[in-house]
């Protein structure tokens, strides 16, 4: 009796085990994750300094996907809804031209989306935090707060805006991508996108210059109230 309970037990354990193998060769059910949820399988991974970069598989397509730098291994499953496409994008740091590569905002892996889906009902959208900043008007430029304020009035037009960087995104579609924070606001908005083809750093004072685009779709989820383009740096402070 005491082997046959032995035997059962060891049984018992080994499937368990396997069904929890199983378990995580699988992504999570599809009608469980927020809507718009993609879901694709690592097949490969290639670090540089600034991102990761994944080959993968979502459903029967395979391409390549670009994200901030993370720790992914082949296998796992990876979950994003942002995602940028671009086409014949040449990696300098891989010295390689991508037919195709996605740049993939918030990746996340399936230990992150579990934990997410069992702490919150409702899918939440990124938020972006208020830096605690004052940064005074630059001399013949408006502040932040008065751009969003008059988008009509500044739609198209060439203007003059001093911020603290507060976030830096480099060498996406042939720009770089900056967040800007002034300390001023309009209702809810204090934060500016702005791209540019020169470099700066998070925590520069900078003067940027450059055309306001309003209500901007660059597809697949980046959408912008506001966004200043082709911006130039007429000063900096460190």
């Amino acid at each position: 009796m005491r082997v046959k309970l032995f035997v059962f037990a060891i049984l018992s354990l080994f499937i368990f085990s396997a069904c929890e193998k199983e378990a995580e060769k699988s992504p999570i059910a599809e009608n469980e994750l927020p809507p718009g949820t993609r879901v694709a399988q690592v097949l490969e991974v290639q670090e540089v300094a600034a991102y990761t970069y994944l080959r993968v598989k979502e459903k029967e397509n395979e391409y390549w996907m670009a994200i901030t730098k993370a720790q992914f291994k082949v296998g796992e499953w990876v979950y994003f809804m942002n995602a940028m496409e671009m086409t014949n994008f040449k990696s300098e740091d891989l010295n390689k031209t991508f037919d195709k590569l996605l740049f993939v905002e918030n990746a996340k892996n399936q230990q992150e989306v579990t934990e997410a889906l069992n702490k919150v009902s409702e899918p939440q959208k990124p938020t972006i935090t208020k830096t605690d900043v004052s940064v005074e008007k630059a001399e013949g430029g408006i502040t932040i707060g008065e751009l969003y304020a008059n988008p009509a009035k500044y739609s198209g037009q060439s203007v003059k805006i001093r911020g603290k960087v507060t976030k830096v995104n480099l060498g996406i579609m042939d720009r770089n991508w900056f967040h800007v924070q002034d300390g001023t606001s309009s209702g809810e908005d204090f934060d500016l996108t702005v791209t540019s083809t020169e470099t700066v750093n998070e925590g520069d004072i900078i003067t940027f210059q450059g055309k306001v685009a309003v209500d901007k779709d660059f597809g697949y989820g980046y959408t912008y109230k506001m966004i200043l383009e082709e911006a130039k740096v007429l000063s900096k402070k460190m």
